[in-house]
């Protein structure tokens, strides 16, 4: 089996993401960019669990459930905050002025 190309794009769609966390200031493009980074470590483990065995496959089931309830409570944060101070770009945010 060829692990180099999955693996490869596993690497790039991580890169992007930590570019994305790294260089953007909106809330909701840097959540999607954390996403990002969780997928592609979901791929790696499944490119892993094709040579080694199942048990990359059941650390995917366990980081989905992790991304879906950090989906769920980052996505209400960011809806809090921006009916508080109406906007999500962070350079705006301070939220320990009040």
């Amino acid at each position: 089996m060829l692990l180099g190309p999955s693996l490869a794009v596993s690497a790039v769609l991580f890169a992007l993401g930590v570019a994305g966390v790294l260089l953007r200031r909106n809330a909701i493009v840097i959540f999607m960019c954390v996403e990002l980074m969780l997928n592609a470590v979901n791929l790696t483990f499944v490119a892993l669990a094709q040579s080694l065995g199942v048990a990359g496959q059941i650390f995917v089931f366990f980081v989905m459930a992790v991304a879906a309830a950090e989906a769920a409570v980052g996505l209400a944060i960011i809806l809090a905050i921006y009916r508080h101070k109406q906007t999500v770009d962070l350079q705006n945010i301070n939220l320990l002025k009040g």
